[in-house]
């Protein structure tokens, strides 16, 4: 095989992979939890510990390689599930911060459990 052929089969392998394990995800946070992968990843992201509960929308976009309509309904979708509330900037009135509620940290500490379950399933 030639080295072209191998870095094709890898790459294709890796995203053969990533796809099991999405999907996985996806099934059993949506059967488990109500949640997406995209909202458990919002979530996790808003939750982790150099963010502190606080995030602008955009920073989101950025971190989890969503669109900015994708991030924006996902959002939504949080909000109106009443796990996160948003809010204006205070020194930048174009943007909008993303904070959990009291809701939203608890279903994404249940979720966390079976999230790490399939991680360690697939790749432990």
């Amino acid at each position: 095989m030639s080295a072209d052929a191998e870095l094709i089969d890898r790459w294709r392998t890796l995203l053969s992979q990533y796809s099991r394990i999405a999907h996985e995800l996806d099934r059993v946070l949506q059967a488990g939890h109500g949640l997406t992968v995209s909202d458990y990843e919002a979530l996790d992201r808003l939750l982790s510990d150099e963010n502190r509960g606080k995030v602008r929308v955009q920073d989101l976009v950025d971190e989890m390689h969503l669109s900015q309509s994708a991030m924006s309904r996902t959002v939504a979708r949080l909000e109106k599930c009443g796990l996160v509330c948003r809010g204006m900037c205070d020194t930048d009135r174009r943007g909008v911060f993303v904070t959990p509620t009291e809701a939203g940290r608890k279903v994404h500490a249940e979720a966390r459990r079976t999230y790490l379950d399939v991680l360690a399933q697939h790749l432990g």
